[in-house]
């Protein structure tokens, strides 16, 4: 089997072997346990990461023990996070199940990222795929439903994907491996488990091979829908652009497409929306700008003459201070670096992302929050207050980068800077000006 599976991670290009960083999600359960141990043992250099759901109590928390010994025990640096799932569902009108997605794979891709890791991998293997691709078929599904769980989807991989269950449960008796049991995988409650449970014995009754038959099924619709990937390209080409994060689409480019609803459902599909909201979108095209569509992660906005997709926020900004003297600022998706000059040697700066203040001014600590409703400031260049929401109604900021404003505030309470947009009149740079504190976004 380790064979089998250094083969499978080489001809699909997954890592690495020898010289990646591996980030790999591990329950504690039987499928991710062998994940560790087999990875280890072909020499990848691993790391682990324990999601804890706050769903099961005590026992959740002696999964996350039982990783974190396990951890040690492959001298693996550790990583776990402890979520309030039940809340973040309701908070986003989303089921438990997608709220725990959502929020694994964010967590995931955000350690990844801070650590360095190469890729993340989960221990999904030719079962889950046989699930996966039944219960999409069942729910309704284009043609990435149909070949189930792919080897590799940005930076997740699985190497396990070619492995059916009993050589899984062989592997781990014949080396001997403690797993934890996760009583909810039993639960009739969820739909894949009615699936495991009443469906597939049936089908495996008519089909014993069913597996591996829609393995082969599915390698076919990969090959339909690489076809269809390729003329989705050329569409997102011509119509799609992505600037600090934020991705846009032309809506006449769109328009002028074959199968309209189809190619926006696949150019949108790395942010979650499903068809049938697609069509929604796309029956919106001709409607006033501001209509919203939110999916479990992003949230799109039909602008102008173009959609705009941003990430939903799935933690809250919060209240963050800046010393006299700190040179940098880094909070999530916002990094100010900040200096001070000497007004005489200071030429002043044109770009959006910079701002020149008069230092003296300004009262410390500063504070960086998201805008407020009733914020007001005086906007450089106009004359008397303005009330925060009309500026950007008047910037034509579209309603979900609306969320995403912060702004400077000195320490009595007045706005400095609408960071990235406009600096405040009562703090520009004058003839009398000594110190100039110059901040910009990165």
């Amino acid at each position: 089997m380790l064979d089998q599976i250094r083969q499978f991670i080489l001809d699909n290009n997954l890592f690495s072997p020898t010289t990646d960083t591996v980030l790999v999600a591990v329950s504690g359960g039987q499928d991710s346990v062998v994940l560790l141990d087999v990875l280890h043992r072909l020499g990848v250099q691993i790391a682990v990461a324990h999601c804890h759901f706050g769903l099961r109590g005590d026992e959740a928390d002696a999964d996350e023990q039982f990783v974190r010994k396990l951890a040690k025990q492959y001298e693996a640096p550790y990583f776990a996070e402890f979520f309030q799932t039940k809340a973040f569902a309701q908070q986003e009108g989303i089921s438990t199940q997608m709220a725990a997605r959502a929020l694994r794979y964010t967590w995931f891709e955000q350690v990844r990222q801070r650590e360095g890791y190469t890729c993340i991998a989960t221990a999904h293997h030719q079962r889950d795929a046989a699930e996966t691709m039944l219960l999409n078929l069942t729910h309704g599904t284009g043609l990435a439903g149909l070949h189930g769980i792919p080897a590799k989807s940005g930076h997740v991989v699985r190497p396990l994907l070619p492995i059916d269950k009993p050589a899984l449960f062989d592997y781990l008796v014949e080396n001997r491996l403690i797993w934890r049991e996760d009583a909810s995988n039993d639960s009739p409650v969820y739909q894949r488990n009615r699936l495991r449970q009443e469906v597939l014995p049936v089908l495996r009754d008519i089909n014993p091979n069913l597996d591996q038959t829609l393995q082969i099924t599915a390698e076919r619709v990969g090959g339909a829908e690489e076809i269809v990937r390729r003329y989705v390209q050329d569409t997102a080409a011509e119509a799609q652009r992505t600037e600090n994060e934020v991705t846009y689409l032309r809506i006449d480019t769109l328009q002028r497409t074959a199968a309209t609803a189809l190619v926006l459902h696949e150019l949108l599909r790395p942010f979650g929306f499903s068809y049938l909201v697609v069509k929604d979108i796309v029956a919106a095209f001709g409607a006033e700008p501001g209509r919203q569509f939110d999916s479990p992660t992003h949230r799109l906005v039909k602008d102008r003459d173009q959609l705009v997709i941003t990430r939903r926020n799935l933690g809250n900004f919060g209240t963050h201070q800046i010393a006299a003297g700190q040179e940098t600022l880094k909070i999530d998706g916002l990094h100010l670096r900040l200096a001070l000059h000497e007004a005489e040697d200071f030429a002043l700066p044109r770009a959006k992302n910079q701002a020149a203040l008069d230092a003296d001014k300004l009262k410390f600590p500063l504070v960086v929050r998201r805008w407020q409703e009733g914020d007001w400031f005086m906007p450089i260049g106009m004359k008397g207050k303005k009330k925060l929401s009309d500026f950007l109604i008047d910037q034509k900021i579209p309603l979900n980068l609306k969320d995403d404003v912060r702004v400077l505030v000195s320490g009595d309470g007045k706005i400095a800077w609408v960071i990235g947009l406009r600096p405040d009149d009562r703090f520009k740079v004058t003839e009398e000006t000594q110190s100039v504190l110059a901040v910009q976004r990165m």
